[in-house]
């Protein structure tokens, strides 16, 4: 396991070449410290663990590894069903901006169609939501289970399952919030 920063991680998701809508996450705030925890998963491409906390109000710091190579059916019942409606995610690439204007136009066409088709149709949110992530080509996207004043069953589950990571991720968060000299963090 190789611990790289947060944003590393994140551009590893996204270029895993695997079906967009097949992620999942489970996370909340960090068991001991500032910050939070995310675990992101996928069948295919394994599971990715980030430990992150608001140095301040426009930057955020952390860390991460991918602490598994595969999403097995017991690491799989941590985190959310695949049709699960509870919360979602996305994640988008950094250059996903439109290259021109007739791209961006293209785009916002594409985009009101959905809209429109939803409007007309009887669809749930989740399904907008979906669409909507396949017309703004996101590479990651699916549901979510997140606790913003705590920490979900399924984060410590996952902790316990990956206690290793969990333990080298914490010192490493420590240690970045020790060398901010933030003490808290920003809330």
């Amino acid at each position: 396991m190789r611990v790289r920063e947060w944003q590393d991680i994140l551009q590893d998701v996204v270029e895993r070449d695997v079906d967009p809508d097949g992620w999942r996450a489970a996370g909340g705030t960090r068991a001991d410290g500032v910050g939070e925890d995310l675990y992101v998963g996928h069948p295919s491409a394994g599971v990715y663990h980030l430990k992150t906390y608001a140095k301040n109000p426009f930057e955020v710091r952390g860390v991460g590894a991918r602490v598994a190579r595969s999403l097995d059916d017991e690491i799989g019942s941590y985190l959310p069903e695949e049709r699960s409606r509870e919360g979602r995610f996305a994640v988008q690439h950094p250059d996903a901006a439109p290259e021109d204007e007739d791209e961006a136009e293209e785009r916002t066409k594409r985009l009101e169609e959905t809209l429109r088709a939803h409007a007309d149709a009887p669809t749930n949110p989740g399904d907008l939501f979906d669409d909507v992530m396949d017309v703004l080509d996101s590479p990651a996207f699916g549901p979510m289970e997140y606790d913003n004043y705590g920490r979900p069953d399924s984060v410590d589950e996952l902790a316990s399952t990956f206690e290793e990571a969990e333990e080298l991720l914490d010192t490493e968060l420590d240690d970045l919030i020790d060398e901010d000299e933030v003490g808290r963090g920003f809330q």
